[in-house]
């Protein structure tokens, strides 16, 4: 048996790459630890799945518990404090066995780093689609590369916009657009969006990276816009969470 445990709660988790990266990972670094995926159906099945486990020390948080599991939570990083949402646990216990939970957000820099390494020097005006947790990283990380942006939402708030409010020439003079919804995950899906507007001035990112490419960017790809999905992202999360967990390790 591994000495520690690390894994992924979330629902669906069929398409994550976590297992495969952090196993090679441990194999290839000689450590003595192993990473599962935990597919929650609530978010309240958490407290339970780490009374089964007692030997996790991190976990991962994908859609839809971003925002939801931060109600399990002891501290919270200023990152999550500021978006509300977390996709890193360190899971520390106390004497007697009772978890104790630190939220961390390494959405944020993995986006900044990976977006700026598509646009080098370019800074466009940004359409934002979603307004969940993922997408409250993307606007953080929009704000530290100094990109504006507006919002595109099904539902949208004060200051956000329809999918069926954005024109073709709202969405033609706008070069950077940015999927930060599940739409896609399900080959064949793809937002309700003016794609006919876009052209080979346009950058499209997708925080999807399974399948790859998605609709979205197939279409864009099809208009000669610039493409990337959200693989190089996920890596840089990864290792991001690696090191919050090693560093707790020797707290």
């Amino acid at each position: 048996m591994a000495r520690y445990t690390y894994g992924l709660i979330g629902r669906p988790l069929t398409h994550s790459f976590s297992p495969g990266y952090f196993r090679a990972f441990f194999e290839r670094e000689g450590i003595d630890a192993s990473y599962e995926l935990y597919e929650l159906e609530r978010i309240e099945e958490l407290p339970l799945l780490l009374e089964a486990y007692p030997d996790l020390r991190g976990l991962n948080v994908t859609l839809p518990y971003k925002r939801e599991v931060l109600r399990y939570v002891s501290e919270c990083s200023d990152e999550v404090k500021l978006l509300g949402a977390a996709n890193v646990l360190s899971v520390r216990r106390t004497p007697e066995g009772k978890p104790i939970l630190k939220a961390y957000n390494t959405d944020v820099e993995g986006f900044r780093r990976s977006l700026a390494q598509l646009l080098r020097r370019e800074r466009p005006e940004a359409w934002v689609f979603g307004t969940g947790g993922a997408a409250s990283a993307v606007l953080r990380g929009l704000d530290l590369l100094g990109i504006s942006y507006g919002q595109v939402s099904r539902t949208p708030r004060s200051g956000q916009m329809s999918y069926g409010d954005l024109t073709a020439e709202e969405a033609q003079r706008t070069k950077l657009w940015i999927n930060a919804t599940p739409v896609g995950l399900r080959l064949g899906d793809a937002l309700p969006l003016p794609y006919e507007a876009l052209g080979v001035e346009h950058i499209c990112y997708d925080l999807i990276y399974n399948p790859s490419p998605t609709t979205f960017l197939s279409r864009a790809s099809e208009r000669g816009a610039r493409t990337k999905d959200g693989l190089e992202m996920l890596h840089i999360q990864a290792d991001e969470a690696w090191k919050i967990w090693t560093t707790n390790e020797e707290d």
